[in-house]
């Protein structure tokens, strides 16, 4: 088990050590989220088969260009498909076959204001925000290991108001489903 602490930085760092040294079979990322799509229940676990990273890049005057855009990467250059991030693992698992699936976005900051939630959702295509995800596909997908992103929704993405939220919830679901997976 690994805990890398919240964020990118050192979400891709200890995974890419981890992976580096030994060699696994499958690799999980589990972690609540915030969701921008209403039809997920708080507390819902859900498989998140695609990530991207929509803050990378730059502002030009009022628009906003990813690294693609600004021609610093190719958008299908490894491991990018399209610009985004996705998991093509297999699994065999009655479990994760019934869960949801997901489209992540990870960020740097999670959302909390009218005006940065709906600039946002114009212009990204995300059910879910974390600030872990696509660092962790980033590495799995460098060291050729089969993944699985499991989130569990804690709050909507709106304005932040703690009271709505309920990391409990989404704690124990999350932990009965993991805890299922390693008995199946």
């Amino acid at each position: 088990m690994l805990v890398t602490g919240v964020g990118m930085i050192p979400t891709a760092v200890y995974t890419s050590m981890l992976l580096s040294r030994q060699t696994y079979d499958a690799v999980i990322n589990a972690g609540i989220c915030g969701s921008f799509n209403r039809q997920f229940s708080l507390g819902e676990v859900l498989n998140v088969t695609n990530d991207s990273l929509p803050e990378t890049g730059a502002e030009d005057g009022e628009h906003f260009l990813s690294l693609i855009d600004l021609q610093l990467i190719d958008q299908d250059e490894y491991p990018y498909e399209g610009g985004i991030l996705k998991n093509h693992s297999v699994f065999e698992s009655k479990l994760l076959s019934g869960l949801r699936l997901a489209t992540g976005a990870t960020v740097n900051r999670v959302l909390g204001s009218r005006q940065s939630i709906a600039s946002f959702v114009a212009t990204h295509n995300a059910d879910i925000e974390t600030m872990e995800g696509a660092a962790f596909i980033f590495a799995c997908k460098v060291h050729n290991v089969r993944f699985i992103q499991i989130r569990s929704v804690s709050n909507y993405v709106e304005e932040r108001d703690k009271t709505k939220w309920n990391i409990p919830m989404a704690m124990q679901n999350l932990n009965n489903l993991l805890i299922g997976l390693l008995n199946e």
